[in-house]
């Protein structure tokens, strides 16, 4: 997106205040919105379900009904396709990967300033330094993202393909290799090593190391950008509200939270929930709570991207990103 384009975007959100929304919607009806995320429901996704339950989204005119994903779920052609109104994805580059291909959303805000991907290493096997890792015997690495952050991985820091071994979500064997690393979901798969193994693993965030892309995006279609500005606002406000209530309220305070998430995934243990809200406060995830995607940090790690030669120079337009 050019400079002016995204300053007369930004001027437009700016002016658009929720008070406003809310009395454009009238007093008495709220305004129907469908938010898809990208899994089933966990610590990760627990300011949207905050802002839903402490009626935050309700405060800003907005009748939320937020739909978990999950293994069998793929809730992201649903925004294209008009069947939802927003999306939480991953990091940027699925973001870039819907500019390569011309899908009509655009990124408007990111909850998370670091990405959760990490590696996690045994303690004591002389990879509590990062220069270490190279050295790993093993690194269990999913295959998408052979495809994607290994490839980083392999140009910034001299990582090797022949290290690699398919990791099929599943601890077994990295436990059973004390000098092999892993992948890992830096709120998620610690807790589960901790849970099988009794020893908390050494965690490296990819985001510590130069890995610059902002995550849990929240994504709108481009027409909605375009010519609902307001409402765009208000529901980034209203999430960024509730993720601020959920991080820095007590356990009581997002007790209906955690409650929520667990109606809508009863596979989630609450001793889980806590945990991983505990890394998501250590780690800094959440940043200033702004929800900022700056355009030059939005192009910089693009650049880091063509790089690694995951995608070609001019391949990806910021037009069609922000």
């Amino acid at each position: 997106m050019t400079s002016d384009r995204r300053s007369l975007l930004l001027a437009a959100l700016a002016a658009a205040t929720a008070p406003a929304f809310v009395r454009a919607q009238g007093a008495s009806r709220l305004r129907n919105i469908v938010f898809a995320t990208n899994w089933k429901a966990q610590a990760a996704h627990g300011g949207f379900y905050q802002a839903l339950v402490d009626g935050s989204y309700a405060k800003a005119g907005l009748a939320v009904e937020i739909r978990q994903g999950g293994p069998q779920v793929n809730n992201r052609p649903l925004l294209p396709a008009g069947r939802i109104d927003f999306l939480m994805t991953g990091n940027l580059l699925h973001s870039f990967d819907n500019a390569k291909q011309g899908v009509p959303t655009r990124a408007v805000a990111a909850v998370f300033q670091k990405d959760p991907q990490a590696l996690i290493a045994h303690p004591g096997q002389g990879f509590e330094q990062w220069a270490a890792c190279t050295k790993a015997e093993r690194l269990w690495i999913a295959k998408d993202a052979q495809f994607s952050w290994w490839q980083w991985l392999k140009r910034r820091h001299g990582f090797r393909d022949e290290q690699l071994r398919p990791y099929n979500f599943t601890l077994g064997p990295f436990l059973a290799n004390p000098r092999s690393l892993q992948q890992a979901y830096s709120v998620a798969e610690p807790i589960y090593v901790k849970a099988q193994a009794g020893f908390d693993p050494v965690v490296h965030l990819l985001a510590d190391q130069g890995w610059r892309t902002p995550s849990t995006l929240i994504e709108a279609r481009a027409e909605t950008v375009a010519r609902e500005p307001q409402l765009v606002k208000a529901f980034v406000e209203a999430s960024l509200a509730g993720w601020r209530r959920y991080l820095g309220g007590t356990p009581a305070a997002r007790a209906a939270a955690d409650a929520r998430m667990r109606e809508d995934n009863p596979e989630m243990p609450l001793a889980e929930l806590q945990a991983s809200h505990a890394l998501i406060v250590r780690q800094g995830l959440f940043g200033d709570g702004s929800g900022g995607l700056q355009p030059e940090l939005v192009k910089g790690f693009l650049d880091d991207m063509v790089q690694a030669g995951l995608y070609k120079a001019g391949e990806v337009s910021l037009v069609k990103v922000l």
